[in-house]
């Protein structure tokens, strides 16, 4: 909350057209009418004195007193006129406000933004009266429309201003204002132009607000069409990191890993506890949780996973139905012992300050923090893969072994080990997954089933143990199914990229990419 005294005494040196003392008490006493009709008055004057004394009625701040005003903060009384301190009556009386009255000063408040030197801020108020067009406010328009600068701010203020004329009763004033608007991009203009052609009864003015009508619906179609991409795209780098651990175990092993989708339930239960402890025990650094959420995450999935191999997998080695049904099996045990600890309701993973909030990149294209940094979170991964499988022994002993197991073991790799590791990375990179969708959707027991089948969709369309392919297939599915799905709906959308890739399969079962080496010739 402002502090109102400080904003009445600041408000002293604009003394053009300052606040009186009868103005002052029409706005806090008297029926609802009256006061809208003061408050309108006054904010015409568009004065900063006014700003204040109306965001100190905001505040509750304001009381009545002997049919007189007091702005009172911290016990103190200071005269909103005059700008002197003056002694608080024990009998003094707060000024009552119900939702109507906060709405109209709220609205005010945006109004007298209008005349902020701060660029910004006026942009903001003429983009808020924009949207909620009042006819009381139309003299304050016309104040800032003569005295603004800004070209973007002007282009705002005139569009609210028509707004404010869409509903006159003069058909000249209506066929002008719809013809400014049809230059607007923001989408709450396209609401009034509607509402405003079902009532129009005047042929002419019909004409123009149909045009315009076309006019910003074709404007408001780029963002649109950018927004179902980028939800594509926040998808597709969902699906790849999902499918980037799975890519590994799968194409190195041959393991139909059921329990893939729990790795990464435990990654999101692991981000919950981390965050959890920095709530209780460093609540000051909380924005930082996610930093060690991440290795954490990473941690306790890769663990799992190779127990999980050394104790199950390494002896079901070419039984891939048993494989199938063990994994099954564990995934069902790892969603029970989550049940048991942290019980079966969804637990809430708060965003850091910093994923909050979106970016604007249109009027009607808002990209959210977190899905941004997501995507740039699975680049970061896809890289950290590629020079890991490309760079280090490591990576040559994976590619070694995927290409040709037998012939890896005679030149003295031990295969057993790079089993494990592989499958512990691939596990971790799960837990990874994990720990990002917990920043983008509910964290529950039953995480990992809404992508297990998505994911060995991806590794079998991009070619099994190939990283460029499981690129390729997660981002192209993400794409080709939200864009879909604003033809289709989501359920079709769905059917019909299963189909796809039923098809696709079907006509090249190696996927986009075929494996290379001995074991894809024999």
């Amino acid at each position: 909350m402002k502090s109102a005294a400080l904003l009445v005494g600041l408000s002293l040196s604009f003394a053009a057209q300052a606040l009186t003392a009868p103005q002052a008490l029409a706005m806090a006493e008297g029926d609802n009418d009256a006061r809208i009709e003061a408050l309108a008055e006054a904010v015409a004057q568009g004065t900063a004195q006014t700003a204040a004394y109306l965001q100190a009625l905001a505040d509750d701040a304001v009381k009545l007193a002997a049919g007189r005003v007091l702005v009172v903060k911290d016990g103190k009384g200071l005269d909103p006129v005059t700008g002197q301190a003056v002694d608080v009556p024990a009998d003094a009386q707060d000024v009552m406000l119900n939702n109507r009255l906060r709405g109209e000063i709220d609205t005010a408040l945006a109004a007298l933004k209008l005349f902020s030197p701060e660029v910004a801020l006026r942009r903001q108020a003429a983009l808020a009266l924009l949207k909620e067009p009042d006819a009381s406010r139309q003299r304050v328009l016309d104040k800032a429309l003569a005295q603004e600068k800004d070209a973007a701010t002007l282009a705002l203020v005139r569009q609210a201003l028509a707004a404010v004329q869409l509903q006159s009763e003069q058909a000249g004033e209506r066929l002008r204002a719809a013809h400014t608007l049809r230059e607007s991009t923001q989408p709450e203009v396209l609401l009034l132009l509607n509402q405003q052609l079902t009532a129009e009864t005047d042929p002419a003015v019909q004409s123009a607000l149909k045009q315009a009508v076309a006019k910003v619906q074709d404007s408001l179609r780029w963002g649109e069409r950018l927004g179902q991409l980028f939800t594509g795209l926040s998808l597709g780098s969902i699906l790849l990191l999902v499918a980037l651990g799975l890519a590994i175990t799968y194409g190195l092993m041959g393991v139909i890993n059921m329990a893939h989708g729990e790795f990464m339930m435990l990654g999101a239960y692991a981000t919950y506890v981390v965050q959890a402890a920095f709530r209780e025990h460093l609540p000051g650094a909380f924005d930082y949780y996610l930093l060690l959420a991440l290795p954490v995450a990473f941690a306790t999935a890769a663990l799992v996973g190779a127990l999980m191999e050394r104790s199950v997998l390494q002896y079901l080695y070419g039984r891939p139905l048993e494989t199938l049904l063990a994994t099954w099996g564990i995934s069902l045990i790892l969603m029970q012992a989550v049940r048991t600890v942290f019980g079966a309701q969804n637990v809430g993973v708060e965003n850091p300050s910093w994923m909050s909030g979106s970016l604007a990149v249109l009027p009607n294209l808002q990209l959210p923090w977190n899905r941004l940094i997501i995507i740039g979170f699975a680049a970061a991964v896809l890289l950290g893969m590629v020079l890991l499988i490309s760079k280090t022994r490591l990576g040559l002993f994976v590619r070694g072994v995927t290409q040709n197991r037998p012939m890896a073991s005679c030149m003295g790799v031990n295969t057993a080990r790079v089993d494990t590791s592989a499958f512990a990375l691939g596990s971790g990179i799960a837990g990874l997954a994990g720990c990002a969708l917990s920043q983008v959707g509910n964290v529950g027991p039953d995480l990992g089933q809404s992508y297990i089948v998505d994911a060995f969709m991806v590794v079998v369309l991009g070619g099994v143990g190939q990283l460029a392919g499981t690129v390729y297939a997660a981002l192209g599915l993400g794409l080709v199914n939200k864009l879909l799905e604003g033809w289709t709906g989501a359920v079709l959308a769905k059917i019909a990229v299963l189909v796809f890739i039923i098809v696709f399969i079907q006509k090249r079962p190696q996927g986009i990419f075929a494996m290379k080496g001995r074991s894809a010739e024999a």
